[in-house]
């Protein structure tokens, strides 16, 4: 294992054409697919920082805030934006792509976190990350405020006590 990895080593971007069987019955991306899609590719951007195998051991809360329609490019990108002795966090968002016009659309982010296992599946450590380039320490510290007014929102909207 490298000692360190840099938040660009681990940007990861999937595309998906959304097609009829992962639709609901208005034609749009069933939430559960999006949610799949959203996982693979926290997964890879782990993978990739820690040169490990990654599973997945939360999520944060989603808001689907704009739906993806049959048809539409499913764009997926991630990227690490915080690390811990085993856990690797990594930041996804998923925008809608008309592939006729180009236009797009951002539909949903969300925070997840990994553990990064050794060859016997125990959790093992990970590099330490480094944004060498101001464009890097800037999509870290977007990560870090995003997830932290996520966080406060779903306090607030629910009535719950930190």
């Amino acid at each position: 294992m490298t000692e360190t990895a840099t938040l660009a080593e681990s940007y990861t971007e999937m595309t998906e054409l959304l097609l009829p069987n992962d639709t609901n019955n208005l034609e749009r991306a069933l939430g559960g697919r999006v949610l799949h899609w959203m996982d693979i590719c926290g997964a890879i951007a782990s993978m990739r920082f820690s040169s490990r195998q990654c599973v997945t051991a939360s999520m944060d809360h989603v808001d689907f805030i704009s739906a993806i329609d049959l048809g539409e490019v499913a764009v997926i990108e991630g990227y690490v934006f915080n690390v811990g002795r085993t856990s690797i966090d990594v930041k996804v968002d998923v925008r809608a792509e008309n592939p006729k016009t180009g236009a797009e659309r951002q539909t949903t982010t969300s925070y997840f976190t990994f553990v990064a296992l050794d060859e016997r599946g125990t959790p093992t450590q990970v590099p330490r990350l480094e944004c060498p380039t101001e464009a890097e320490q800037e999509l870290k510290n977007e990560a870090i405020e995003g997830r932290r007014e996520q966080l406060e929102a779903v306090v607030d909207r629910y009535g719950l006590t930190e």
